[in-house]
């Protein structure tokens, strides 16, 4: 399917009842099936703009994340090379491809594990040390789509949710998105601010903790005032672990029509539950971020530890 900026934006908006509470749902997974939540957001920017001389994209992370899959994608319809670096490719996963690895190596995506090359440097040292240096026609995009790019993609996206809150008359909304990098919570926020809107924009850290989180915020703004309002987990969350309560939480959200994905909204929806239990007026829209190619790869750990759905 073709890409077009008309398939990138003004995603619908869908009202569902959970836990017998109303709440919006951004259906930002109908983006596109290549593009589709917060990474067609963030690299909406590439899309939109002429790179003349770049023919290597190069990315790193997690062999089923979410972003390799869309940079795999934006450098299939770019006409560039894609290298994504990860920490470890796992064995099963090269003799048995699935989810987002899969998908990205059939756009042509070279995958390249370098554990045994970091020699105590981080990814994005090695990276720049050993593979960026000295570089020509080559386009640098950090963990997640981390970078001051994605702003562009994501004031759309803000653009979008203030349209439809004075369409609909609806005040004083709460945006709520899980966070990994934090990146699209962040620049959703500081656009409300910006323009001075009541809407406002709340998240909770999957991936390393509060902590964390603000020191990603701190990388790409050092004006707190427009930081998103961090909700806090009661309990400690380790990343990628299986929680009884997150297969459980997405087996009920399923019954709403909508699928989410396990890695991600699970944890969301158990904050944002307790958060509207605390402020049962207050209106909520959950952006559906996409990623449910990664099920492919979750669902059946979860399966095997806690049975069929």
């Amino acid at each position: 399917m073709l890409i077009t900026p008309s398939l990138l934006a003004q995603t619908p908006v869908q009202h569902i009842e959970f836990d017998g509470y109303d709440f919006y749902v951004k259906r930002d997974d109908l983006l596109h099936p290549e593009f589709s939540g917060n990474k067609a957001r963030k690299f909406r920017y590439f899309l939109d703009h002429d790179f003349p001389d770049i023919q290597l994209l190069i990315g790193y992370g997690s062999a089923q994340a979410n972003s390799l899959y869309s940079m795999a994608a934006l450098a299939k319809l770019k006409g560039w090379q894609l290298h994504f670096y990860v920490d470890h490719l796992p064995q099963w996963l090269v003799q048995r491809p699935l989810g987002n690895y899969r998908a990205a190596r059939l756009l042509g995506a070279e995958i390249l594990a370098v554990a045994n090359q970091l020699s105590g440097l981080s990814m994005e040292q090695y990276l720049a040390q050993q593979v960026l240096a000295g570089t020509t026609n080559t386009l640098f995009v950090p963990e997640g789509g981390r970078c001051r790019a994605a702003e562009y993609g994501v004031r759309l996206l803000a653009q979008e949710i203030q349209q439809w809150s004075e369409q609909q008359k609806v005040e004083g909304l709460k945006v709520f998105l899980p966070s990994g990098t934090g990146t699209t919570a962040l620049y959703l926020a500081k656009y409300f601010h910006e323009i001075n809107s009541d809407i406002e924009v709340l998240t909770c850290a999957v991936v390393g903790g509060d902590h964390y989180l603000l020191q990603q915020f701190a990388g790409l703004s050092d004006d707190r005032r427009c930081y998103p309002s961090v909700i806090t987990p009661t309990k400690k969350y380790h990343f990628g672990k299986l929680y009884r309560e997150f297969y459980q939480i997405w087996q009920q959200l399923n019954k709403t029509g909508i699928t989410f994905e396990l890695l991600y909204d699970p944890l969301g929806w158990l904050m944002l539950l307790n958060y509207k239990r605390q402020h049962p007026q207050r209106p909520i829209m959950y952006i559906h971020q996409g990623g449910l190619l990664g099920n492919e790869s979750m669902l059946p750990r979860y399966v095997r530890k806690y049975g069929e759905c």
